[in-house]
């Protein structure tokens, strides 16, 4: 198994599936404190990508430092509603710019994940600096990998590695993306969120936006919560919502005892180059 079982609780995640409004980090505040605001006795609030600002390529424009006025927000924010937020901003260090995921405490603090895999698609790699470390967390005894968007195609980045230490079991129980993911490209998201919790036997949570952005790219949503066997315990349509699920590890430790494939997987290790 992966953790013990007694230290793993029900999960409440909320899904936020929000349009979010073009260059415009004020407005988006408003827009998204207010969507916030609706979930109720959550553990665990989850935005889209790049939420402050829609995913573009203009980093000058959309670009905040870690002491701007959306971390602040952020921080501001998990206090006033007891639950950790976590999405992604454009954010300047050192000159360079991150699509960096946030995953904000109620207590203030604060951990980060720089998006791995920059969409050359779209001429991410050009304007944006890639991440070279995976991170986990903790909350309530889950260990969690979050991720963004275009992460999610790649398995070796995400393969839920056995730990050497004896009893450890898996690296995590919940692996989460948040997303920008374009609507002519709906199946690939919604089988890679299957796949990935397949093959990891984990829980899989996606995130992904609504609406048009200023390029005139569509976004379906489509966000979902896949549970360790491929099977959706939600799964959202196109238009804005807020939804908040429960999530019970009871599932997950049984079907990773009574089908422990994560004992035959084989071992590597990632190059961070």
């Amino acid at each position: 198994m992966s953790a013990p079982a007694s230290k793993l609780q029900v999960l409440q995640v909320t899904l936020i599936q929000g349009a979010t409004r073009w260059h415009d980090a004020p407005a988006n505040r408003d827009y998204y404190g207010t969507l916030i605001r609706q979930a109720e006795a959550s553990d665990l609030i989850v935005l889209p990508e790049t939420f402050l600002s829609g995913f573009s390529n203009d980093t000058h424009a959309s670009a905040e430092t870690m002491d701007g006025e959306g971390v602040a927000w952020l921080r501001a924010l998990a206090g006033e509603v007891g639950a950790v937020i976590c999405g992604s901003l454009a954010i300047r260090e050192k000159g360079v710019v991150y699509n960096r995921l946030l995953w904000v405490r109620p207590d203030g603090s604060c951990l980060q994940y720089d998006k791995r895999h920059l969409f050359r698609m779209a001429g991410e790699h050009t304007r944006y600096g890639g991440g070279t470390e995976r991170l986990i967390v903790e909350l309530k005894g889950w260990r969690i990998l979050p991720q963004v968007c275009y992460d999610l195609r790649f398995p070796v980045w995400l393969r839920n590695r056995r730990l050497a230490e004896a009893g450890a079991g898996m690296e995590y129980d919940l692996a989460l993306f948040v997303a920008n993911w374009p609507a002519p490209r709906r199946q690939p998201w919604r089988t890679l969120l299957r796949a990935r919790a397949i093959e990891n036997l984990s829980y899989v949570i996606g995130v992904n936006r609504v609406g048009m952005d200023g390029n005139d790219i569509a976004y379906a949503g489509d966000s979902a919560v896949i549970d360790p066997v491929g099977e959706p315990l939600l799964e959202c349509g196109m238009q804005e919502q807020v939804v908040t699920v429960r999530v019970d590890p009871q599932p997950l430790l049984a079907h990773r005892e009574r089908f422990p494939a994560w004992m035959d997987a084989d071992a590597f290790s990632l190059d961070p180059g």
